[in-house]
């Protein structure tokens, strides 16, 4: 039987991790230090040190070079983040009244044992931009160009197609494929070291632009993923304060209050 595992990537102990569905994983990231049943990236081969330019990456990185060795190619793989959520389904527009909770929204394993290779969240779509240009007006910086010659060519052109097009599939969140995961890896690691030297060398990554090579990386994420023709798009939850807070989840759980589901699921037309 075919398995899923999402590893949920945080650089804080949230609570109200601890009550996800049990093929959500925690995995902790970072200098902090996390409890007992969470995952930590300081624990196996890690290039934890890169946390603050990879962000996520970094998770990514750790589960690549310590989790999937006892999987089968085909099992799938995934990842999500402390505060985005998958769905079990596609949402074209937001739930404004619903009984269920938000807990009983999230993806589980039954709805993705079908033949598929790669699942990603629902995109951005931009109505007056490429993806070249968004890039530009956020980060102020010119570099999208510059580092896709670091890829080989086949690789290089397809992702510069995508870059021109106006779809983003945000987050660096997917599913896949165990043999498919290892792939992205191998490519994406070697890319993004040389996207972290070109950007040190430029003097690029400070203030919000410390993180540049994990929002490159969300461009070829983006891409990479996209490429697949047994392809699925789900919805993700966005959590608020009052879902993360440690204290109020120290006596109940929001995310199985009834309503919680009636602000999501997170949808983009700009």
């Amino acid at each position: 039987m075919k398995n899923l595992k999402i590893f949920c990537t945080s650089i804080d102990y949230y609570k109200v991790i601890d009550k996800f569905p049990n093929n959500i994983i925690p995995l902790g990231l970072g200098k902090n230090t996390f409890p007992s049943n969470w995952l930590d990236e300081k624990i196996g081969k890690n290039i934890s040190e890169l946390n603050s330019y990879y962000g996520e990456l970094t998770g990514i990185y750790w589960i690549w070079k310590n989790k999937i060795s006892d999987m089968r190619k085909d099992d799938l793989i995934g990842n999500c983040h402390y505060r985005k959520l998958w769905l079990e389904n596609l949402y074209i527009k937001k739930k404004k009244f619903t009984y269920t909770s938000l807990y009983s929204n999230l993806l589980n394993q039954s709805e993705l044992l079908g033949n598929i290779d790669s699942v990603q969240v629902q995109p951005i779509e931009f109505k007056d931009k490429n993806l070249f240009t968004d890039f530009r007006e956020i980060h102020k910086v010119d570099i999208l160009e510059y580092c896709a010659n670091f890829l080989e060519e086949d690789n290089k052109n397809l992702f510069l197609k995508h870059m021109s097009s106006n779809i983003l599939y945000p987050l660096n969140m997917f599913i896949t494929k165990v043999e498919f995961f290892e792939k992205y890896c191998e490519l994406i690691f070697p890319w993004l070291e040389k996207c972290l030297n070109l950007c040190i060398k430029k003097n690029l990554c400070k203030d919000y632009n410390e993180r540049l090579p994990a929002f490159l990386a969300e461009r070829f994420t983006s891409y990479w993923f996209s490429q697949f023709k047994k392809r699925k798009i789900l919805s993700y939850a966005r959590l608020g304060k009052i879902f993360l807070s440690n204290r109020l989840n120290n006596f109940v759980s929001p995310i199985k209050f009834p309503f919680t589901f009636r602000m999501y699921p997170t949808t983009h037309r700009y």
